[in-house]
């Protein structure tokens, strides 16, 4: 069951904003001024919300008020680890876990993150300069990939089962997938489960070297998913924290249940270091083990949050993954919320799982903004352009990576309705 979710986003550090932003189609892109350079060739990108970290001196940084950090706390993190810090503790409120219940060996931790770049290259430079003696000795914890459950783990006492996943933009649906499994094992009552990633230039531009991102100037353009004139990504970066437990440790606290995993699935292309198989064929292959684990059928699935991060190349496959799937006749409500966030990388895949319970729980299909011409492998997948205020009972997510890295996750409707938690 998925008892709590924690938010630093670019659509907003809470539940009802996020949700609110989702309904209305509401993008968090705008021009980035760290793009402010002739010899950077992108303009936007989708910056968090309420943080400013900027500075590789972490006592610079600007945060959420109700974030309290000790200052040998704050120098062990990254900037995305402050995006983490806030979003977990906001999960762990959300799914009303006290302190003993957060830190006992039945409780564990899966981070996703590619570790932050920025932070790497200022230890190294400084070190290059000054000597490693004059390097801070936080440097190496605050840069690396591991970095977010390395600092997770020690503010809350993490004592159950603990590791990072680093599969790019699968990262953190592979977290899901395997926090659901430690569950279903019997091996940990409950995980927390985090993805982050920094947003800042040091991340995201390199990707202009890769011909990926988008070179829009217009922030109502840039990001397209499905669109026929689509030409590349957005960056964004920030955290998303869930709370999984199993179906008895909830009951056994009375804990809100707003979503469940029903199952999850993974597979590997086989074909490309950065491209997709050209007919999604991993992706397929994901999909058919998330609905055999699942043990539900395609025509079962209400709505589908595709991975689609609006490249010419990766949307196309990802269409005649679906289409294997679900046919092109009465299948599944479609859409790509990177239209409103752009991509999060190792973020993404558990941002996108969360937008999936905000939907199950309070009943709508978010939209598939910035469509003006459907990209023609798009016909006959029911791709919506507007919310729909529907009730999905089944919802599939996918997440695809470097090295052709695929994982899908079918969830379903939870006991506790929005309302309730409301009331």
């Amino acid at each position: 069951m998925v008892t709590g979710l924690g938010w630093a986003t670019c659509l907003g550090t809470d539940r009802s904003s996020v949700s609110n932003r989702l309904r209305r189609m509401e993008h968090g892109i705008r021009p980035f001024p760290p793009f402010e350079d002739p010899k950077i060739p992108i303009a936007l990108a989708a910056p968090v919300e309420g943080f400013n970290t900027d500075s590789a001196d972490q006592e610079d940084w600007t945060y959420p008020a109700s974030l309290k950090l000790r200052l040998e706390q704050l120098r062990g993190l990254a900037p995305h680890g402050i995006y983490a810090a806030y979003a977990v503790q906001q999960a762990i409120e959300e799914a009303k876990l006290d302190a003993d219940q957060v830190s006992n060996p039945r409780t564990g931790l899966f981070a996703a993150s590619a570790g932050s770049t920025m932070m790497v290259h200022h230890h190294m430079t400084r070190m290059d300069r000054f000597g490693p003696m004059r390097c801070s000795p936080l440097g190496i914890v605050a840069s690396i990939a591991g970095t977010l459950n390395f600092n997770l783990c020690a503010l809350h006492r993490i004592r159950g089962a603990s590791t990072g996943f680093v599969s790019a933009c699968a990262s953190s649906g592979h977290a899901l997938g395997y926090a659901f499994e430690e569950i279903a094992l019997g091996r940990q009552d409950r995980m927390i489960v985090v993805g982050a990633e920094d947003c800042n230039r040091e991340t995201i531009a390199p990707f202009a070297g890769m011909r990926v991102l988008s070179r829009q100037t217009d922030p109502d353009l840039a990001s397209r998913p499905f669109d026929q004139g689509r030409d590349g990504f957005v960056g964004t970066g920030g955290a998303v924290a869930m709370v999984l437990e199993s179906r008895e440790a909830a009951a056994a606290r009375g804990a809100p249940e707003l979503a469940e995993i029903h199952g999850w699935g993974q597979a590997t292309d086989g074909f490309h270091v950065a491209a997709p198989h050209p007919d999604g064929d991993g992706l397929r292959r994901a999909m058919e083990m998330a609905l055999a684990r699942a043990e539900v059928t395609p025509g079962q699935i209400d709505y589908v949050n595709a991975h689609a991060t609006s490249t010419p190349v990766g949307d196309a496959a990802e269409c005649k993954a679906l289409k294997a799937i679900f046919g092109t006749a009465h299948g599944p409500s479609i859409s790509s919320t990177k239209a409103l966030t752009g991509h999060g990388l190792s973020l993404s895949s558990i941002m996108e799982t969360a937008f999936c319970v905000l939907a199950l729980n309070e009943g709508f299909m978010p939209g598939s903004a910035h469509i003006s011409q459907l990209d023609a492998e798009a016909e006959g997948l029911d791709i919506i352009r507007q919310t729909k205020d529907a009730q999905p009972n089944l919802v599939l997510t996918n997440s695809s990576g470097f090295g052709g890295a695929n994982v899908c996750l079918v969830l379903g409707r939870g006991k506790t309705n929005h309302a309730a938690l409301l009331s």
